[in-house]
C-alpha cells in the first residue's frame, strides 16, 4: 500500500505542479502525460496499473491513441501482454475486417470514428482498458463497445486522472465495470486542481 499511495502522491504533485487549469473543465497536463512524456512516472503508471488488475487473467490491453499509449504500454510490459490501440485515422493499410466505434471528445468538439482490426481482439480475449483521462466517459465507452462487439471479456478500466466532477465515472461503475482511477480532480474551480479526498476531508 505504501508504493501504491507514494506513487498516487507523486501524480497529485506532478498535476498540480505541472498541469495547467484552463477553465472549470479543462486541465492540460502535456509536459508529462499526452504531448511530452515522463517516462519514469508512466513506468510507476504502468505498474500500478499491473498490479491493481494482476488477479484479471488480462490478455490484452485496450487503448486509444495516442495518449493512453504510453502508460498501457509500461502496463503491457509488466503483465506480459500486447497492447492494441484503436485509431482514429484513417489507414490504407485499416479498410476493412474491423470493429468501429464513435467517440465524442468534448475537449476537442468533435466526433471520431475509432477502429480495431478483428485480427487483434477475440472472443476469447479477457481485456484491460487503459486511457489517460475520464471525463464524460465517451472514449472509455467507445472501447468498452469494440470489446463488446468482439464479444471479448473486459476486466476494467485503468484511468490515469479522472474528473469526478464530471459524469463518466459514475455512469461506468453502474455498468457494473471496475474502474481504478489513479488521481480523481474534484473540483478545477478559480485555476485550482482539489482533489477528491481534499474536498471529502474540508
Amino acid at each position: 500500500m505504501g508504493r501504491e499511495k507514494e506513487l498516487v502522491e507523486l501524480l497529485k504533485s506532478k498535476i498540480v505542479q505541472d498541469g495547467k487549469v484552463l477553465s472549470d473543465q479543462v486541465l492540460k497536463v502535456d509536459t508529462f502525460l499526452n504531448h511530452q512524456i515522463d517516462p519514469p512516472l508512466m513506468q510507476a503508471i504502468g505498474e500500478e496499473f499491473a498490479m491493481r488488475f494482476k488477479e484479471g487473467g488480462i490478455t490484452k490491453i485496450l487503448t486509444l491513441e495516442s495518449s493512453g499509449i504510453a502508460p498501457s504500454m509500461m502496463a503491457g510490459l509488466v503483465l506480459g501482454v500486447p497492447v492494441v490501440f484503436a485509431r482514429k485515422r484513417k489507414s490504407l493499410t485499416l479498410v476493412d475486417h474491423l470493429y468501429t466505434a464513435s467517440v465524442h471528445s468534448f475537449t476537442k468538439g468533435e466526433t471520431n470514428e475509432v477502429s480495431v482490426s478483428k485480427d487483434f481482439l477475440k472472443k476469447e480475449d479477457t481485456v484491460l482498458i487503459i486511457d489517460d483521462f475520464l471525463a464524460n466517459g465517451q472514449a472509455a465507452l467507445g472501447l468498452l463497445d469494440l470489446v463488446e462487439q468482439a464479444e471479448a471479456k473486459v476486466s476494467g478500466v485503468g484511468i490515469v486522472i479522472e474528473k469526478g466532477f464530471q459524469p463518466g465515472g459514475e455512469m461506468i461503475r453502474k455498468q457494473g465495470i471496475r474502474v481504478e482511477s489513479l488521481a480523481i480532480i474534484a473540483s478545477l474551480e478559480n485555476g485550482e486542481v482539489k482533489f477528491v479526498e481534499e474536498a471529502i476531508t474540508e
